[in-house]
């Protein structure tokens, strides 16, 4: 008898055993299950139609992911927000913040800002839900020149991913009196989501054509994927001086995007000559032109 109620008792623990690990294995399989992230690793501007449209999203979820000390400001999401419900059919847009330590980097390329993404996202596309990341920065661009007048204010990198040198945004504001951070900080957002919308011709089609072009490093005449109407939001005036301004844009260039390529990088002297044009007016928000909104509204947008 006690023999029988030795092994029993060794049956019961077994089991006791054997359950608890099942549910161990099926609590770490739950939350080591892999996230599907191919969606938010695709190029600039292929996830247009889907941010523009509700065709298979219906809500923007956007993670803020801002280094302790350069969170954007309130005015600036305001008006960033109100942009997307502008253009977009999307009404449930969702700002999420996440507060991150200092890379301690002086500078940043693409490819580390790339991999700081990847060390911090949480936010990816799920369900009707899109998730689109953006990372304010403490630190410039690599390659940045003060003295030369280049510096980057942000750069979209994939179709849901960009980055905002908000340190760069606030030492540019400084040198004017009549425009504000909030200004500068809305421009390049606005500026740099009007590429993950695919324009101009960067995954949104033209209606007509309205594509700047711009010298390569060979000195010949290339669309750049901007618009090439006075005063619209997706002009880019880069105005560097001459060949040694070539030069100088070039080597900034090979830096930055040293391992991954940028859809679009919006310099400093692009956005003070957009807010310039409008300082006059009511508001600095600087909008899209007609040519543009005619491309988005193609593409599944609003207006």
């Amino acid at each position: 008898m006690n023999k029988f109620k030795s092994l029993l008792l060794v049956g019961i623990l077994a089991l006791a055993v054997s359950c608890s690990k099942n549910s161990s294995n099926s609590d770490d399989d739950s939350t080591t299950a892999q996230v599907d992230k191919s969606a938010n690793l695709l190029a600039t501007g292929d996830s247009a139609n889907d941010i523009l449209s509700n065709d298979n999203f219906d809500k923007l979820l956007i993670e803020i992911a801002y280094v302790t000390g350069f969170k954007p400001t309130e005015a600036a999401m305001a008006d960033f927000t109100e942009y997307l419900k502008e253009h977009t059919f999307k009404e449930d847009i969702e700002l999420v913040y996440k507060e991150l330590s200092s890379p301690s980097e002086d500078e940043l390329t693409l490819q580390e800002i790339a991999d700081l993404e990847t060390s911090n996202r949480t936010a990816f596309n799920t369900g009707s839900t899109l998730a689109i990341y953006i990372y304010f920065a403490d630190a410039p661009a690599e390659g940045d020149d003060l003295d030369g007048g280049l510096v980057t204010l942000g750069a979209v990198y994939r179709n849901t991913s960009m980055v905002i040198h908000e340190a760069t945004v606030r030492d540019l504001a400084s040198l004017s009196s009549s425009i504000s951070e909030a200004d500068v900080e809305t421009t390049t957002l606005n500026h740099e989501f009007g590429h993950l919308f695919g324009l101009v011709d960067l995954g949104t089609e033209m209606v007509n054509d309205h594509q700047s072009e711009s010298e390569n490093e060979d000195g010949q005449l290339v669309p750049d994927n901007h618009c090439n109407q006075a005063g619209c939001l997706m002009r880019a005036e880069l105005q560097f001086g001459g060949s040694s301004g070539k030069s100088l844009l070039s080597n900034s260039l090979a830096q930055y995007e040293d391992g991954i390529k940028s859809g679009c990088r919006l310099s400093g002297s692009t956005v003070l000559s957009l807010l310039q044009q409008h300082t006059a007016k009511t508001t600095n928000t600087v909008p899209l032109d007609a040519e543009c909104i005619l491309d988005i509204r193609a593409n599944g947008g609003r207006n």
